[in-house]
């Protein structure tokens, strides 16, 4: 009776164990990752009216002098852009190394999906860094996946929205404010525009 009580005491322990390992692998899950879909309070995904493909502005392009491009939105979904996109590979850059914004709308072209973040409200960005390297591994991104802290001399960030996603599609360029940080919201839209969804697909 002792050896079984052992053995019932034994398996429950190596269940507990097994039940906690697989919640734990559950919750580091992209979809379980931030808060919910309801909480993140996101607004309606917009469309954007697409302009600017194919149109480089800067040096190695027919306009040289150009060196700053306006936009319609804060953040951009699309419009001119620099000659080279970013080829580094890096998924998430804050203030003190991002690229320029013209760079990074090229990126869009090729079909990025960035998320863009409000550094004056976002202080700590742990886990920007996992939603990023996780959504990266969505086949619908396949690499093609950036957070980005936005630059505000290029205009005010939405109130109360320190989180916008933005894809240039084919038809559109399409953003998504949203009030706090929720992984469901992130597969959700690249699902919806994944990266062949776009201006350029198959560009790197």
């Amino acid at each position: 009776m002792i050896v079984i009580a052992a053995c019932v005491v034994l398996l429950a322990g190596i269940a507990g164990v097994v039940v906690y390992a697989l919640n734990d692998a559950r919750s580091k899950q992209l979809p379980n990752l931030g808060v919910t879909v309801a909480a993140a309070h996101c607004d309606p995904v917009t469309n954007d009216a697409s302009t600017g493909s194919g149109e480089h502005i800067g040096p190695g392009t027919n306009q040289p002098d150009k060196t700053s491009a306006t936009y319609d939105t804060v953040p951009p979904s699309h419009g001119q852009h620099f000659a080279q996109p970013d080829i580094s590979g890096r998924d998430f850059y804050s203030a003190t190394d991002r690229p320029p914004l013209e760079t990074l709308v090229h990126n869009l072209e090729h079909g990025y999906t960035i998320l863009w973040y409000d550094g004056t409200k976002v202080k700590d960005t742990s886990l920007l860094k996992e939603i990023a390297d996780k959504a990266n591994k969505l086949p619908e991104a396949s690499g093609k996946f950036k957070a980005v802290e936005w630059d505000p001399s290029r205009g005010a960030f939405p109130q109360g929205k320190p989180y916008v996603l933005s894809h240039w599609a084919k038809e559109a360029g399409h953003r998504q404010q949203c009030g706090d940080l929720s992984g469901q919201v992130v597969v959700d839209f690249v699902k919806k525009y994944p990266k062949d969804d776009t201006q350029e697909p198959g560009a790197a």
